[in-house]
């Protein structure tokens, strides 16, 4: 791709942009930069209309096509989240007709936010439990009406319109370019653009941020070719991609696969939660991804210049305790246990003699009296110090108090928590 006719395509779709929200603020936030001893940037994606960059694609995708001749063109896309709305947006504001298929999983809150965005302008069709089978209905829409399909990150012009970031990041920091850009990805459209738009002589260090349990571009790029998971963890669900794109893996695939990050899904909760709390910052958990990025970091980015791409913020707060769940366990301050108690007057008294004065019971529940003389019981523990769990351990063994830690085992504590 040559980057002068690139730049100057990204430079129309930015100048067209203007026409629907103003540049996304760059922002020195005071807090990570003593946090981290850099200058901190946080690119605000959260702030567009619909609160996420992805109204860029999506918007120069059908300026595009409107320009090419194609006036009373109709369009499709498959979304459960924020590309959903962007497109929403977009056909709302050409006055055009779009269709819009979801999952019948999807939460009734993202289905209501996208027609608030698209008004009359747009359809939307529930089909299938998966995203794959509301792409496949997409597709078979597409084929048979005519309707352009609109990728959320694989094609050019969506590309083009993300990358639509970097010039405003180059005009916000006044020609200056930054020492690094920390970008999150999930399909790659927008780590993609904005590498590109940025490449050339004196051009920053980018890295990228994935969820760990969804690792497409690093095992990628470490394979040296595309690589789709077998399974991925969908909290991150802004960026939890099974394959990253093949244009964006074309044009990221030069870089090296230690630069990127994998954020672990219960430190990224430990993020949302501190930005909340002590910035007022509200994010979803891809929102959140290169901000986390930071505690990897920490080494490498003293007294530089740096710019987070912080790509959205849609959450739901009915995720919120899930969330602190999950922090809460990241941090060892919350253990699930399962135990087995004798079944005597006096046994749980003697029990709760054991726990420390910082630790507290979450849950306790009898699964079932698997034995005349003993009882099973599940037992949630929260504590304010993560070292506490080392002498309440030791209190167990030396009560003769069998037990099982099912804080990590991923398949008792999703069957039983």
């Amino acid at each position: 791709m040559d980057n002068q006719s690139f730049r100057e395509g990204v430079a129309r779709a930015e100048d067209a942009l203007r026409r629907l929200f103003p540049a996304t603020p760059l922002q020195r936030n005071e807090h990570l930069s003593k946090q981290f001893g850099a200058k901190i940037y946080l690119k605000r994606e959260d702030l567009t209309p619909v609160r996420s960059y992805k109204i860029r694609g999506a918007f120069n995708f059908m300026r595009k096509r409107l320009e090419a001749g194609e006036a009373s063109a109709s369009f499709v896309c498959a979304s459960a989240g924020n590309h959903a709305q962007g497109f929403a947006f977009a056909c709302r504001y050409f006055g055009l007709k779009g269709r819009i298929f979801m999952p019948v999983t999807t939460p009734q809150q993202k289905i209501d936010k996208t027609r608030v965005f698209g008004g009359d302008a747009i359809e939307i069709e529930l089909i299938g439990d998966f995203f794959d089978d509301c792409y496949a209905a997409a597709k078979r829409y597409s084929q048979d009406s005519g309707a352009a399909m609109v990728p959320p990150f694989d094609h050019e012009d969506i590309v083009e319109g993300q990358a639509s970031v970097a010039l405003e990041i180059e005009r916000q920091l006044k020609g200056e370019l930054p020492d690094m850009v920390v970008m999150p990805v999930g399909g790659g459209g927008l780590a993609s653009g904005v590498t590109s738009c940025f490449a050339g002589p004196g051009a920053p260090d980018f890295r990228f941020v994935e969820p760990l349990g969804a690792p497409s571009l690093k095992t990628s790029l470490t394979e040296g070719r595309r690589m789709r998971m077998p399974q991925i963890d969908g909290f991150v669900d802004g960026a939890a991609v099974a394959e990253i794109g093949a244009l964006p893996f074309e044009l990221l695939g030069g870089f090296p696969a230690d630069h990127v990050i994998l954020s672990p899904e219960g430190r990224l909760c430990q993020t949302m939660l501190e930005m909340l709390n002590l910035e007022g910052i509200v994010l979803e958990p891809a929102g959140a991804l290169s901000i986390d990025a930071l505690r990897s970091l920490r080494n490498v980015i003293a007294g530089k210049t740096v710019v987070l791409v912080v790509s959205g913020g849609n959450f739901d707060f009915e995720r919120l305790p899930d969330v602190k769940e999950r922090a809460l366990r990241f941090e060892g301050l919350k253990k699930y246990f399962i135990l087995r108690l004798a079944q005597r007057p006096g046994a749980l008294k003697d029990f709760l003699g054991l726990l420390g004065p910082d630790d507290d019971i979450a849950r306790f529940e009898y699964l079932k009296k698997s034995a005349r003389d003993f009882g099973s019981i599940l037992l949630g523990i929260e504590t304010k110090d993560a070292r506490n769990f080392d002498g309440l351990l030791q209190r167990f063994e030396a009560n003769g108090i069998r037990y099982q830690d099912i804080t990590e085992n991923q398949v008792i504590a999703d069957l039983l928590i």
